[in-house]
């Protein structure tokens, strides 16, 4: 029996944004049944919302054009709008819609009226560089104010936007904007961390020197570090245009807005095309109906520009809501600076991960007795599953009254195909629904629905945030094997859930072999290129093992004739590994074995390791070209502790 830990009120209920938009529809006697309808009729379902949110354009005649496959469906494919203008829709100049917490050392504030004249001043200085439609621009930025207004600029004009963040190594990097060919670049000096400052000027010139097709190279002075040699400053390349007026490029619905990159595990990451109106669309139904964000409403979510919760959280101004900004780590002033910057600037929305509210819970902090927290209505969970344990560690010593959500989706979609619901009750250790327009299923290995019990999570119906496709995919054949090849027609996801008796979902993690420490999808080939550039690895293998309620990266080596692992060489692959990806992506364990299990065609079996390493069987072993070495992983007690 689930333990039920908060339920809301009436009045909560009553006052909901999507109590208030479901009677406009219906009659509906449980959100299961509003929930079936949206996906059953999406032809009334959105030109209701459409209209109800006040999206801005010119829909067309056509909600849905249905393909026989599931993948070649089309939402709104008629339709006009502009991304940046459903954003900037807010006409209370004075009131705030940005504010930024650098740690505790960088604070500021930028009303409407001041970022709808930087957005129209930079679009109007793009514009001049010679910037349009389809055209890619790029940033290496925290999450900070001139990333929204870059994205906002380049949106405006109908060009394509992707970022990262700027803990990325140089390869991490030119991994990623290498594939899309930006014709702008604009880079930081430097970035917060637990209170010390990294520069990033060296990096920002070799990421520069890679990236061939660059036309324009803008640097953002943050803390007053070094800029890399031939960039502009980022003020200085739009001030002669701070008299300009907002305009917007009408678009098209499908056409590309964000590129977001995959995990990589099977080599470069796959640039994710998302399009201008499935992102809106997606975004307003999870804040708005989902959320409960309106006219006002301080939305926060701890992010880095490398993460879709970035370009989830920025679409929160379509609402009218306030976004509060934050560069630097969540446990700054000893784990204190985000319920700090909560009372500071009263969020309504507090959104984290699993493993920073997993890692309060075991630094003993109470928040409860140290913070105000009374605006926070809502705190959000994402990036790995969030563990009963931190269900009950939320409600005892955070706050008692308040939507605990745990919500699960990723890039691919952008969004979330399971989420919270502000008018159903919080089960310990459950994510409470599915999401509104998402035919979200639990299938067997033989296409059976599980209406109770685990198995692969499924959509079974078109959904608005479906990816255009991949960046330079040929026929799809990428996009297609990447979701469709499992379940033909049906976009499979990765993700090992099960439906519990209460109608929520618990997610068990992934199903393929993509690392998720801390919620961060890792692919295995990004640390693979760096670890076998060392003289001493001859071959590496790496997989997530679960741990403590995450999940934790662990590397075996093997390593040329003579050599051992000693500290020195776990030190020097740890740093190769950092320098050149990202902190998350180095392994927490790394160890030593003498073979490394392959298929008969030479592919590593990441799989069968990862399930030899938690005593679980390993099937189709008759594949293996060396079998025998499956051994070398099983019951190391390096890896029980």
């Amino acid at each position: 029996m689930a333990t039920l830990l908060w339920q809301p009120s009436k009045q909560k209920i009553d006052s909901a944004q999507i109590t208030a938009f479901a009677k406009q529809l219906g009659d509906f006697s449980s959100y299961e049944e509003f929930h079936r309808f949206s996906v059953d009729s999406p032809e009334v379902f959105w030109p209701a919302f459409w209209a109800w949110a006040g999206v801005k354009g010119a829909p067309g005649d056509v909600v849905l054009s249905r393909a026989p496959q599931l993948m070649g469906s089309q939402f709104y494919p008629d339709a006009t709008l502009n991304f940046a203008e459903n954003l900037l829709d807010n006409n209370d100049s004075d009131a705030k819609a940005l504010i930024f917490w650098g740690e505790a050392q960088i604070k500021s504030s930028m009303t409407w009226g001041v970022l709808k004249s930087k957005v129209a001043a930079l679009a109007a200085a793009f514009k001049a560089a010679g910037v349009t439609k389809g055209d890619r621009v790029v940033a290496v930025l925290p999450n900070m104010p001139e990333t929204i207004i870059t994205m906002l600029a380049a949106s405006s004009l109908g060009a394509v936007f992707s970022s990262s963040s700027p803990d990325f190594g140089v390869q991490g990097i030119v991994d990623r904007f290498g594939q899309i060919e930006p014709k702008v670049l604009v880079g930081v000096d430097s970035y917060l961390y637990n209170g010390k400052i990294h520069h990033c000027a060296e990096k920002m010139s070799e990421v520069r020197a890679q990236l061939s097709t660059v036309e324009t190279f803008l640097t953002v002075t943050y803390t007053g570090g070094d800029h890399p040699a031939g960039s502009i400053e980022f003020e200085a390349f739009a001030a002669p245009y701070v008299e300009a007026a907002l305009s917007f490029e009408a678009v098209g619905f499908n056409d590309p807005l964000y590129i977001l990159f995959s995990s990589g595990t099977t080599g470069v990451p796959k640039c994710i095309v998302h399009s201008v109106g499935g992102v809106l669309l997606k975004h307003l139904v999870e804040h708005r109906l989902h959320t409960d964000i309106g006219r006002g409403d301080v939305l926060f979510y701890f992010t880095t520009c490398g993460w879709m919760m970035w370009n989830w959280l920025t679409t929160g101004l379509a609402s009218g809501a306030t976004l509060a900004l934050y560069d630097g780590s969540p446990f700054a002033k000893d784990g204190d600076i985000l319920f700090d910057y909560a009372d500071a600037e009263g969020f309504k929305v507090l959104g984290t991960s699993a493993k920073f509210i997993d890692a309060l819970a075991k630094a003993n902090k109470r928040p409860m007795q140290t913070h105000d927290l009374s605006t926070v209505e809502a705190i959000l969970s994402t990036g790995s599953p969030l563990v009963p344990e931190s269900f009950s560690y939320v409600y005892e010593h955070v706050k008692q009254d308040v939507h605990l959500a745990s919500v699960s989706g990723g890039t691919d979609i952008v969004g979330c195909f399971v989420i919270g619901v502000p008018t159903l009750p919080v089960y310990r250790g459950q994510l409470q629904a599915p999401t509104l327009g998402m035919a979200t299923k639990v299938w067997s290995d033989d296409n059976i629905e599980q209406i109770e019990g685990r198995g692969e999570l499924v959509c079974t119906d078109p959904f608005t945030s479906m990816p255009i496709g991949f960046w330079g995919d040929q026929n799809n054949e990428k996009y297609s094997a990447a979701y469709f090849d499992q379940y033909p027609g049906v976009w499979c996801h990765g993700d090992y859930i099960e439906r519990t008796a209460e109608g929520g979902y618990i997610i068990h993690g992934r199903s393929d072999a993509t690392l998720n420490p801390g919620g961060v999808r890792i692919g295995t080939a990004e640390i693979y290129r760096q670890v076998e550039r060392l003289d001493e690895v001859l071959e590496s293998i790496v997989i997530g093992q679960q741990w403590e309620g995450d999940v934790r990266v662990v590397l075996f080596v093997t390593l040329r004739e003579g050599v051992e692992l000693d500290e020195a060489l776990v030190i020097k692959i740890k740093q190769q590994i950092r320098q050149n990806t990202t902190p998350r992506h180095v392994p927490a364990v790394v160890l030593q074995v003498t073979d490394i299990p392959r298929t008969k065609s030479g592919k590593l079996v990441e799989l069968a390791v990862r399930n030899v390493v938690h005593g679980l069987p390993v099937k189709n072993v008759h594949a293996l070209a060396n079998p025998e070495a499956l051994e070398l992983f099983a019951n190391r007690p390096e890896l029980a502790s």
